[in-house]
This record gives structure tokens, sequence and C-alpha cells, in this order.
């Protein structure tokens, strides 16, 4: 069950916590030695270092509000998504980079140059990456622990850990290209870094990798109706399904593609990425329906229709549900319809929170459910239900799907292949 503990969400509550400020140590620690790097590739490759910056910081804005929107019945506190995404580009980013190296040395000592050139990579880095980007998440349970109450929190901050590491990480192997292209402050291998290490990659790395160590440690803390054994096995489980996923997409296997040119590359990366990407979507569906149930369940006690009604208490617990709910508001009552059940479904999950707490729900959150209600009749549309699927939908979704593998196309042909 999950738990009803009150949580604390402001920087001043976290403050008050001895591991805080361990953290923000290491954050500082970890920074300063990001900062140095930083400036050194911004001294020598300015124009680069900046587009590398951009690109990736503007390719981490979708990744950051598909993770952050995860978890839409409970959201996690922004300082808490800040401090995973800054332990990932900072902490785990700074520690990987040394100790990836000593290790692939030590694989080229007791093995063999050759062996260290082909696996090296595949067996150093996910090594020492996914125990530095795990003991995020552990960070976080340590600084706010009746914060991570369910397995999709502990999702939630992996994959948040897993993004912030990602993009520090792919600004690097950017302007890295550019030092080893020889060419001077030139932007066409950060572009070509881009395509390939974010674009392509970036859907099913390090993100993901993250996510699934993160649903591990998500388990061994709110799980207490199963054994500290078995609860300990699933945390270790899932941190060696990350590390292999890791080790896997690392590896030389498929390294010269199946067959040539950009369907050959496509295949390998689906073939490496597809696995993980499977799991913790089952993963994500799993721990989002039994969180859902929790919650709403807590609203259904009310027996109020003008708080929320039968068919909102469906919508209410599925995602693609409440995306119906507001195209089919937006059909029928245009922007601010749409808005309107926005806002109403906001409402009703922050009060199925605040009634699981065992605590008298805050009579704003009751309030603003009465407000968008009243909104809603006055535009025709009082009951935020779900639409069928529109032949609109359909169409949109088929031109979205044939955009992207547009672009993905040319992505790749513009690679050549490589």
């Amino acid at each position: 069950m999950i738990s009803a503990e009150v949580r604390p969400g402001r920087a001043a509550a976290l403050a008050r916590v001895p591991a805080f400020w361990v953290v923000s140590a290491l954050l500082l620690a970890g920074g300063f030695r990001m900062a140095q790097i930083a400036s050194r590739f911004g001294t020598a490759y300015p124009i680069a270092t900046l587009t590398a910056v951009l690109l990736f910081a503007l390719l981490a804005v979708p990744f950051w509000l598909l993770v952050s929107e995860l978890d839409f019945l409970e959201r996690e506190p922004i300082e808490l998504l800040v401090l995973a995404f800054a332990w990932g580009g900072v902490v785990a980013t700074s520690v990987s980079i040394p100790a990836s190296t000593a290790l692939e040395n030590l694989i080229a000592k007791f093995g063999s140059p050759a062996y260290a050139a082909g696996w090296g990579a595949a067996l150093a880095a996910p090594t020492v990456e996914e125990i530095a980007k795990t003991l995020g998440v552990v960070a976080i349970v340590l600084v706010a622990r009746p914060q991570v109450n369910s397995v999709l929190d502990g999702v939630v901050y992996g994959a948040m850990v897993g993004l912030g590491f990602q993009i520090a990480e792919d600004i690097i192997f950017a302007v890295g290209a550019v030092a080893l292209a020889g060419q001077g402050d030139h932007i066409q291998p950060v572009i070509a870094t881009f395509l390939l290490r974010g674009f392509l990659s970036g859907v099913w790395s390090h993100t993901l990798f993250g996510a699934l160590a993160g649903a591990g440690i998500g388990y061994l803390v709110v799980r207490h109706d199963r054994g500290y054994a078995r609860r300990i096995g699933v945390a270790a489980l899932a941190l060696l399904g990350a590390w292999a996923s890791h080790v896997l997409w690392n590896s030389p296997l498929l390294s010269d593609g199946i067959g040539n040119g950009a369907v050959g590359l496509l295949a390998v990366l689906v073939l490496k990425g597809l696995p993980p990407l499977l799991l913790i979507l089952w993963l994500v569906r799993h721990a989002h329906d039994r969180e859902a149930d929790y919650y709403v369940g807590h609203l259904a006690t009310l027996g109020d229709p003008e708080l929320i009604t039968e068919s909102e208490m469906k919508v209410l617990g599925s995602g693609s549900a409440r995306a119906s709910a507001r195209r089919l508001a937006g059909e029928r009552a245009g922007h601010a319809g749409r808005h309107a059940v926005r806002r109403l479904q906001r409402a009703q999950a922050k009060l199925a929170v605040e009634l699981s707490r065992e605590v008298p729900p805050d009579s704003l959150s009751c309030e603003q459910i009465r407000l968008q209600r009243k909104v809603l009749r006055g535009l025709g549309h009082p009951e935020a239900i779900a639409g069928p699927r529109s032949w609109r939908h359909t169409a949109s979704t088929i031109v979205t799907t044939v955009v992207a593998i547009a672009v993905l196309w040319v992505a790749l042909s513009a690679l050549g292949g490589a």
C-alpha cells in the first residue's frame, strides 16, 4: 500500500535534513569539476560549446516535461526534480569520467589492449555510471524519504537523474568531437553528435537506464508488505537490468550495422534499445495503474458528484483518458473548455492526494473544482468525460508518425548510416 505520510515539498523543509547538506556538498564539488571542463571547452571552442549547450538544453525540455508528467496524480516537488537532474548532470558525470577511464585501464591490464578497445567502454562505463546515477535516487530518499512513496516515484527520480547525466555527457561528447575533428571551432561535429547521441539515441539511453534502477530503489523503499530480502533482491535486479541494458547499448555487437545505410543503423538502434524501453513502459503502466487505484479510491468515498462524478473517476486514473477528455472539451467548448478540464483534473488529483494523507482536505482544492465545474457548465460541457477516438485524432497521429519517420530518415541519411 502506498504510504500516506505528509511529504515535505519546500526547500526550507529539505534544509532541515542533515543528508541535504551532504548532498549539497557533493553537488558543489561536482559542479566545480564540471565548470572546469566547461571553461576549457568554452575557451578552446566557444561557438561549438555554445551550440552544443543550446541544442542539448532544447532536447532536455520535452524529456523533462514527459518525465515530470509521469506521476500526474501526485506530482513531485520541483526542488527534488532539480536536485535529481543536477545530481546526474554534475555529480554522476564528474565521478564517472575519471572512474570509467581508470576501469578501462584495468580491463586493458588484466585482459588485453585489443579486448579493452572492443569491450572496455561497454563494461567500464555502465559499471561506474549506473552505480553513480542510482546513488542519486538514494540521495533523494535520504533527503526526502516521505516523498518517495511509490515505485513510480522511483521511476521519475531515476529518469530525471539519467536525463541530467545524458545531457551533460552529450555536451561533452559533442565538443570532444570538435576537438577530434581538428578543424577548429566548427559546429558540424556538434550537429552530427546531436543527431546521433541526442535525437536518435536519446529516447532509450540514460533516461531509461536511470528509470529502471530508480524503480528498484522505489520498490525497496515502499514495498513494506514484502520481505526485506526480496526488496533488496528486486532493487539489485533492477540495477543489474539497467547495467545490462547499458552494456548492450555500448557493446560492439552489431557495430557494423545490419546491412548498409540508414536502415541498418535504425535496426541496430531498435534491437539494442527496444528491450529497456518496453520494460520501462510496462513498469510505468503497472505502477501508474496501482497508484491510480489507490488515489481515485479515496475520491470514491466522497460521494459528491459536484467534486467528481463516476465517469470522471474512470477518466482521472488513465493518462490517455485524461487526454481524451481534454480533446473532447476542446471540440465542444473550444480552448476555454480544454483548459477548464485540465484545471479540473489537476484540482481533483490534488484533492485525492490530500484525502490519502488522512488529514482534512484543503478547502482551496474543493473551491477550485467547483469553480472549474461552474466554468464548464457555462460552456455547455459540465462533465470531464472521455470521448470516442475521432478520425481527426487518428489522422493527426498518422501524420505525426510519418513526419517523425521522415525526420529520422533524414537524420540517419545525413550521418551516412555510420
